[in-house]
């Protein structure tokens, strides 16, 4: 339940970051970057989810969506590497999961950033603590 839900939370995140209008341009094939510290075995299934639910919204890998899967094999160090990869490739959004979000961050600050798991950023300090102007 839990992964239907996450790859639900993705599509959505990743639609609602791509207008409709151009959504329907044709020939325009929007590039997926995928960076996960995990193994592409062990990613199988979630993969798997998230690429049905968007074929459901009319992102087929291939037609009009491209991706391009980095795993770090366990070895957290090549994440930054990785990212940097998909940098250089010209994703159009960065899908992370683990330790991937922090490193796409800090090889970007252009390419939208989704986080693909429950990575809480702010206590790493990968993100700012947002306080209300009655805290402050």
């Amino acid at each position: 339940m839990l992964k239907k839900f996450l790859v639900w939370l993705l599509a959505t995140l990743f639609l609602t970051s791509v207008s409709p209008v151009k959504a329907q341009q044709a020939g325009k094939v929007f590039r997926i970057g995928y960076l996960d510290p995990s193994t592409a075995s062990a990613t199988a299934g979630i993969l798997e989810a998230f690429r049905q639910e968007l074929s459901k919204r009319g992102w087929i890998e291939g037609q009009n969506i491209i991706i391009e899967y980095r795993f770090a094999e366990l070895k957290t160090e090549r994440l930054p590497e990785l990212a940097a990869e998909l940098v250089r490739w010209k994703a159009d959004v960065i899908v992370a999961a683990g330790g991937g979000p922090s490193a796409a961050k800090k090889v970007t600050s252009t390419i939208p950033i989704v986080v693909a798991s429950g990575v809480d950023l702010v206590a790493q300090g990968s993100l700012p603590v947002l306080r209300s102007r009655e805290e402050t």
